[in-house]
């Protein structure tokens, strides 16, 4: 007899499947009470893992006993009962896998008859016994005892068949259980995270932490999602970007400075935006745009080498993407001049961007000189970029917290990188002029009152703070669920490990 099928149930199998199950736990919890176990005992007397049997004695020849008695326990993925011996495979939370062989002749005709009865997949099971390799070369755990550690009571996806994505989106536990993919995306943004900590760490910044309920937003341009403090009885924001509270810290005297955590903005989803994500963001005293890029690239050059053991990272689809080397840095307007075939620079007029926006067949919301540029740069030059590159010198009036280029006028110190056609992260040399930066937010507040919703709000507070001396700075800030999409080629949502779904 298998208890494997290569169809997926229907949803009237599940709900008998689920009653029947639920008759077991009745049977396991009544059996508890006279023998001990039950459904779902307190604990179980493990003393091996799955993964530390398989590194101990992962190399046995086939029809190999060793006389070493262990106790695991794993979630049960295949179960074949066969008269008087069943097979089992266990499986740890990693995706390691062990055979449990339950024989008449190890555990005696009651307990036999008991896992035949009582067993389902999904079943969290413990067993104890011997290691041996079976006839065949397979490790096994020959089972001189059992005990159900946890019952399940709805039935595994089939393991043959892939989940859909909306299934593995929407019941990430059970695209943990079947799919070696999920585990390995867990992993490497652990090791990411990991990865970017150790580079700050080792070039002297601190983490801190800042409030993600903010009485104003800021530090981007995004449309925030908000709450009410009842206890306040005021309006929040939940922070669209940790920027401002940041640079306090600089102004502070925390010289160099990070933070990993969660932003919220109120805009779409797509492939490469969710509206809650993981950002990081560092700022760092005496230094400018230039230096920042060089610390970014060596964040994700870092990251790339721990996790894949080189820059070239493997996609899940197979395909290789380098990103060693020095990566290119190119000018914004010097690449769309050369793109649409004309010079275009901060001193043209409004008129021939928007003649040439609409050639282009493009729709400019809140049409400022800026962001013409920038939407054309998109559609003329993004597009061709393959390699990692940063974008240089944007527009000075759609970068309200940019310092102005020291030798370029209309434009300010501010690089977009680009990987795999997506912006993955922004760095300036920041805003550090009290007076300049309130012009630019008084410029920022008309936008509001015209109707921009992503435009930012004056912020007093923010301005005293840099009122009392703001050293030369460089910052920058960079999305952990598209670098992990930089590392793995995978979309937005398989990087997020629960991500919001309608």
């Amino acid at each position: 007899m298998t208890d494997i099928r290569t169809d997926e149930p229907t949803a009237e199998e599940i709900s008998q499947q689920k009653q029947v199950r639920l008759e077991k736990r009745e049977r396991l919890i009544a059996k508890a009470e006279s023998a001990g176990g039950g459904a779902y005992p307190v604990s179980v007397p493990v003393t091996h893992t799955i993964p530390e049997v398989r590194a101990q004695w992962g190399e046995l020849e086939p029809d190999t006993t060793t006389g070493e008695i262990v106790g695991v326990a794993g979630r049960v993925v295949h179960l074949r009962n066969t008269g008087k011996l069943c097979f089992a495979s266990l499986q740890s939370g990693d995706g390691t896998r062990v055979q449990a062989m339950v024989s008449l002749a190890s555990v005696g005709e009651e307990s036999l008859a008991e896992w035949k009865d009582l067993v389902d997949l999904g079943d969290h099971v413990f067993v104890s016994g011997e290691v041996i390799s079976s006839r065949r070369g397979e490790l096994s755990i020959m089972v001189a005892a059992w005990q159900i550690a946890s019952k399940a009571v709805l039935p595994l996806p089939n393991l043959h068949n892939e989940l859909s994505e909306e299934t593995r989106v929407r019941s990430r536990y059970l695209d943990l259980i079947v799919r070696e993919q999920a585990r390995q995306n867990v992993v490497m943004r652990a090791q990411t995270v990991a990865s970017l900590r150790k580079t700050f760490t080792d070039r002297g910044f601190i983490e801190i932490e800042t409030p993600m309920l903010q009485v104003m937003h800021g530090g981007a341009a995004a449309r925030p999602f908000e709450t009410h403090s009842n206890a306040f009885d005021t309006e929040l924001y939940l922070r669209i970007a940790p920027e401002l509270y940041l640079k306090r810290a600089v102004v502070g005297g925390i010289d160099h400075v990070y933070e990993i955590n969660r932003n919220f903005r109120n805009e779409g989803a797509d492939s490469t935006h969710s509206p809650e994500f993981a950002m990081l963001e560092a700022y760092q005293a005496y230094g400018d745009y230039n230096s920042i890029a060089d610390l970014t690239q060596a964040l994700i050059q870092n990251a790339a080498t721990d996790i894949a053991g080189s820059h070239v990272v493997t996609w899940a689809d197979g395909t290789e993407y380098d990103l060693g080397g020095q990566w290119d840095r190119l000018s914004m307007f010097e690449s769309l001049s050369d793109a649409a075939g004309r010079r275009i620079s901060p001193e043209t007029p409004i008129g021939e961007l928007k003649a040439l926006a609409d050639e282009a067949g493009i729709d400019v919301p809140h049409p400022i000189h800026g962001k013409y540029v920038e939407e054309l740069w998109e559609h003329f030059v993004k597009a061709d970029l393959e390699r990692p590159t940063f974008v240089m010198d944007f527009p000075v009036d759609t970068s309200p917290l940019v310092r102005a280029h020291r030798s370029i006028p209309g434009v300010v110190e501010k690089w977009d990188l680009y990987v795999r056609g997506f912006e993955l992260a922004t760095g300036y040399s920041e805003l550090v002029d009290p007076v300049v930066q309130r012009e630019r937010f008084v410029e920022q507040a008309k936008l509001a009152a015209g109707g921009d919703l992503e435009a930012m709000h004056l912020d007093e507070e923010f301005l005293r703070a840099l009122e009392f001396g703001m050293p030369p700075t460089g910052g920058m800030g960079m999305g952990i669920d598209r670098l992990l999409m930089a590392l793995t080629g995978l979309g937005i949502r398989e990087t997020i490990l629960f991500p919001l779904v309608k």
